[in-house]
Parts: C-alpha cells; sequence; structure tokens
C-alpha cells in the first residue's frame, strides 16, 4: 500500500484469522488467541500516533454500529476503528428507527441482514441479545455488551492497557471493586484476566456481589482497604443505579466513604499500583477526582485509547475468518 504508515508490514504480519465467526464472549478466545489479538492491537496502538493513520485493511467491508443503549466512548470507538481501517461504517439509532414501533430484534437481524453487512456490532439491554442476532444473521456479530452478561472487547482493552503498563498480566493481583452484580465488564474481565494468570479479587458490599461469585474462582472482599491491599491493580467499576431493584447500595456519599477509592484506601495496594475504570465515571461516587486524574498511577485515559487499537485487531481478524470462509 502506497504511502503506508510505518510498522504497516508489522501490522499484517501480526494479521490472523479469527477463531470463531463471531466474538461474543471472552472465553470465544483462548490464552494464545488472546496473547496473538494483543499483540496485533499493540502494533496498531503503533499506527494510531502517527498522523497518517488511513489502512485499506477493511476496504470494501461495511460496518453496522447497532446500540440500543447510550455508549458514547464504545460507539465512538468502533466507529474510530473501522474508519481507520478502510470500512464503510454505519450508525443505526434504533429509537428513531422502526424499533422504536414495535419491530422485534429478529425482524430487525432480518432486515440488517438484507443489506449484507459484514460485521455488526450490538449492544443491548438484554443478555443473550447479541447471542440471538448471531444467529438470524450472515455476517459476524460483535458483541459490545448485552445485559449483564459480557462486554469482550472491554476485557481485551483493559488486557492490553495492563500488560503495557506492567509488561505482562501473568501473576498480577487485580481487584474490581464496586457494582459487580450488574457489571458485564466485570463477567469478561474476571474470564480473560484469569485465562492470562492473573489473581482476581471482588471488592463491594454484599449486596452488589453476585452469589455465583464463590464459583468464579475470585477472592471477595466487603472490606475496600483489605480487598485492595497488595494489589497490582484497581479497577473500579460504575454503580449501576439504572439497573438496581430496590436499595442495594447506601447513599452515595456513605457508598463513597466505604467503597469509593481515594488517597487512603489506595495506599493500601502494592506499590506502583494503577488504577483503572471502565467509564463513565461518577467522581466523588466510586472514584475521588484526585485519583482519576493522576496520571502517574491512572490508566483511565489510556484504556481509552487502546479501546481504538484493540478493536482494529478484532475487527482485522473477523474480516481475515470472512475472506477465509470465502
Amino acid at each position: 500500500m502506497s504511502g503506508a504508515p510505518t510498522g504497516l508490514n508489522e501490522v499484517l504480519q501480526r494479521t490472523f484469522s479469527f477463531p470463531k465467526r463471531h466474538f461474543l464472549s471472552a472465553t470465544d478466545l483462548n490464552e494464545v488467541e488472546v496473547a496473538n489479538l494483543l499483540d496485533l492491537a499493540d502494533g496498531f496502538v503503533s499506527l494510531n500516533r502517527q498522523t497518517s493513520k488511513k489502512l485499506d485493511l477493511l476496504k470494501g467491508r461495511t460496518l453496522m454500529n447497532l446500540f440500543f443503549e447510550n455508549s458514547t466512548r464504545t460507539q465512538s470507538s468502533f466507529e474510530l476503528a473501522g474508519k481507520r481501517l478502510g470500512a464503510d461504517v454505519v450508525n443505526m439509532s434504533p429509537r428513531s428507527s422502526s424499533i422504536s414501533k414495535g419491530e422485534t430484534l429478529i425482524d430487525t437481524a432480518v432486515t440488517l441482514n438484507a443489506m449484507q453487512p459484514d460485521l455488526l456490532v450490538i449492544r443491548h439491554s438484554s443478555s443473550g441479545a447479541a447471542s440471538l442476532l448471531s444467529q438470524k444473521v450472515g455476517c459476524s456479530v460483535i458483541n459490545a455488551g448485552d445485559g449483564q452478561h459480557e462486554h469482550p472487547t472491554q476485557a481485551l482493552l483493559d488486557a492490553l492497557s495492563m500488560r503495557r503498563a506492567f509488561g505482562r498480566i501473568a501473576g498480577l493481583k487485580v481487584a474490581i471493586c464496586g457494582d459487580v452484580l450488574h457489571s458485564r465488564v466485570a463477567r469478561s474481565n474476571i474470564a480473560l484476566l484469569q485465562m492470562l494468570g492473573a489473581h482476581v479479587r471482588l471488592v463491594g458490599p454484599p449486596t452488589l456481589i453476585p452469589a455465583a461469585a464463590d464459583r468464579w474462582n475470585v477472592e471477595v472482599f466487603h472490606d475496600m482497604r483489605k480487598g485492595i491491599a497488595g494489589c497490582d491493580v484497581v479497577m473500579m467499576l460504575r454503580l449501576q443505579l439504572e439497573r438496581m431493584d430496590g436499595v442495594m447500595a447506601p447513599s452515595q456519599r456513605e457508598y463513597f466513604r466505604f467503597f469509593g477509592l481515594d488517597r487512603e484506601k489506595l495506599a493500601h495496594a502494592a506499590p506502583g499500583v494503577r488504577v483503572m475504570h471502565p467509564g463513565p465515571m461518577n467522581r466523588g461516587v466510586e472514584i475521588d477526582s484526585d485519583v482519576a486524574d493522576d496520571l502517574a498511577v491512572s490508566l483511565i485515559q489510556d484504556q481509552v485509547e487502546m479501546g481504538v487499537a484493540a478493536r482494529m485487531a478484532v475487527l482485522t481478524s473477523l474480516a481475515a475468518r470472512l475472506d477465509n470462509e470465502r
């Protein structure tokens, strides 16, 4: 490709065919495949930092973003990833489409399938929506968050951020703190991080820790200071009040007092600790601005950057699988 950014050949050498037709769960990958995706994403990080970012790896492909829930970061990240790879990107607006008039998800799938997209990204409030859609379309489906189930590309970009910060993931102690019960990010991260050899802890009030957590091979803590003690990574989760049925947490002020991350609590973590948050953040509820904005410890902005690179890697490898199938 004439005028290609420096390092493109290295990226092309790392490209591989995705192991499955769809990316619905972190468990769709094994340890080797995750490592390959992270290597590929690493190459895209370097390319994205250059002046010339436009590639044609997905030239002629159509990427559709179908977001039934608001998500500025994830939708923008997929859109930017697709455009940088040269794909034609279409953002569907369910609230202004036939869906708002009573059309079912299956009807929508049939309609979209007739448009012959190659890659379809979906976010939906119902667990299993991405899997259902994948059974009704001929393109590759990427789960951008389904209910309280999973958000696999978030786990992938989080792993990329950790690996770049520490040079490894195996052996890291990672505390996932807050509203684990309603978090699809937590579920994908637990699966992926354990696959890569990290030790995972869950920290939060008993009402916000899933009853099944004792079967997830994780340590569970209900005391913030004890839970993050000696941890290399403290990953904070948003308190998802909109998903709570009844009172499951104290007032926001009380929640911050016991489970919000501030300097005093963070001092119990390991030296060199890094702080993460998938966003959007509730400042003063689950995390203090002083911690969130401290680039010496915070990887939050890094996570945003890694999101584009990780999703470029996923799109590229899924497209490679489609090429092989044809």
